[in-house]
């Protein structure tokens, strides 16, 4: 007689599915090299919150049922640094200065700008808006610290 198949899922980080057809005497190096072909060294496989390590066990030693739940977390390749004596790459282009690492020096210009205006022209300045600026320029040096200690 046929042995019986399972129908697995398996669950990755994004929350993304993926059914698997397995049978109960496939070990767990069997369903990654079929789900996983050329990955099997990067991806893992959790059940029950326990990590599957061993490649030889059989299925049926987990105690799967139909539609049980396997997470899959999938690492990137490893690189293999270069051989001595071979070149290397080249230094990788500098990073493109995005809006996000702008942001807290424009908003600092920002504030300088506003507390000279305040010092120059006071009239304009009412007690509310010089309370508000002074608030929001402590606000913006505890964030400003916050980001750059790390």
């Amino acid at each position: 007689p046929a042995e019986p198949t399972l129908v697995l899922r398996l669950k990755f980080l994004n929350d993304t599915e993926r059914l698997a057809r397995v049978r109960p005497g496939d070990t767990v190096g069997s369903l990654k090299r079929t789900y996983f072909p050329g990955q099997e060294q990067q991806v893992r496989l959790i059940y029950q919150g326990q990590l599957l390590r061993d490649d030889s066990q059989s299925l049926a030693g987990l105690h799967l049922g139909h539609l049980s739940v396997l997470h899959c977390h999938l690492s990137p390749p490893s690189v293999t640094p270069p051989a001595p004596g071979t070149p290397g790459p080249r230094s990788p282009a500098p990073a493109a200065l995005g809006v996000g690492s702008l942001a807290l020096p424009l908003f600092v210009l920002l504030l300088a700008l506003l507390w000279y205006l305040q010092l120059q022209h006071r009239h304009v300045f009412t007690a509310t808006a010089t309370t508000c600026l002074a608030g929001l320029t402590l606000l913006v040096t505890f964030v400003a610290f916050a980001m750059y200690r790390r």
